[in-house]
This record gives C-alpha cells, sequence and structure tokens, in this order.
C-alpha cells in the first residue's frame, strides 16, 4: 500500500460537523417509528463528512462499530447527528457521533443513538493518504483518543481469543456451555 503524506495537524473543534433532518413519515418503519436504516444513513453521512474535513480529501467508511439504539425516534422529530473526530492513525480516522431527536412540539430532546466510524482518507489515485495528526485541546479530547486505543486492544485480543476457541474447538466437550442456551441440538 503506498501513503501519501498530505498534512500536519487539525483540532478537533476545526472538523466538528452537525446536521439536522426532519424524520417524514417515508421513514418510518412497520413500527411506525423513524427506520434503523435511515439513522444509519445520516450517520454515514455525517462521518464522511466530519472525517473529509478533517483530511481534507475523500474518506471512505471502513467499518461501524457499537451502533447503539437508546430510544427510537418518532415522526416528526427533528433529529440532529453530532459528528467529532476521536481519533485518528497514519490513514485511518474514528469518527464519533451522537444522535438527538427533539420533539418540536414540547422541546423536549432524546439522546436517540450513538456509533464509531472508522474512515479511511483516500486520493486522487484510490490510494490511501496520511491524514492529519490530531490536535487534543481538552481532558474530553484525550480520554475520546485513549478510549478508542483501549477499544482497538480489546477488540484485537477478543478476536484473537475468538480464532484460538475456533482452532481448539471439542464438540462433546463444548456442548456443556448450551445447556441453558435458547438452542436445541438435533445430532451428534
Amino acid at each position: 500500500m503506498t501513503v501519501t503524506k498530505v498534512r500536519d495537524k487539525r483540532s478537533i473543534s476545526y472538523s466538528r460537523v452537525s446536521i439536522a433532518e426532519l424524520m417524514v413519515p417515508s421513514y418510518a418503519n412497520f413500527g411506525g417509528k423513524v427506520h434503523g436504516g435511515i439513522i444509519l444513513s445520516l450517520m454515514d453521512k455525517v462521518a464522511y463528512a466530519c472525517a473529509s474535513k478533517h483530511a481534507g480529501t475523500y474518506c471512505v467508511t471502513v467499518s461501524v462499530d457499537a451502533v447503539n439504539f437508546h430510544e427510537p425516534a418518532e415522526l416528526g422529530d427533528l433529529v440532529t447527528l453530532h459528528a467529532s473526530v476521536n481519533y485518528v492513525k497514519k490513514t485511518s480516522l474514528v469518527i464519533g457521533i451522537k444522535v438527538i431527536a427533539e420533539n418540536l412540539k414540547t422541546g423536549i430532546e432524546k439522546h436517540t443513538n450513538s456509533s464509531f466510524f472508522t474512515m479511511v482518507a483516500k486520493g486522487e489515485k484510490d490510494e490511501a493518504v496520511e491524514v492529519p495528526e490530531l490536535v487534543l485541546e481538552t481532558v474530553d479530547d484525550v480520554r475520546r483518543f485513549v478510549n478508542v486505543i483501549k477499544k482497538r486492544k480489546l477488540k484485537s485480543n477478543f478476536v484473537e481469543m475468538v480464532q484460538i476457541s475456533r482452532d481448539n474447538f471439542a464438540f462433546h466437550d463444548d456442548l456443556n456451555l448450551l445447556k441453558d442456551e435458547s438452542c436445541h441440538v438435533v445430532f451428534e
């Protein structure tokens, strides 16, 4: 992979992005709430805008981590998505997103979703390009950056642990793990 050096440093506040959209009837799911896919699409848009603003170039989504649906967004709500760069590596950025739904009649706001999108910066020839370093200006900035480092380490350790489990799978020994689960084994 070729990495092209692009820029130096940018602050989190420089690339912070918020977008708002009214939740209309065409966004409804079968339960009459806003479809989760609509929220995910909006999250992808705000992640792209935030990452591209920081990187100064086109960015693509490479993973979405921990999309948490706390409460449903309702039809008629004004949904605002707040995105900021939480972490950068050489060519990638982790964008933290918080989604707030406001009932325009009552003014009541609720935190509906949170997520983390990992984006990669791309150059003119679709090559990965270096992103500017992240300037951490507050204790919260440092906390978020460190949090991503810790999550990445845990995720890496978990993947390694799961792989070891697959390599060492012992069917009859591991059947005991299923006794209190919601499943039924029909072969032996």
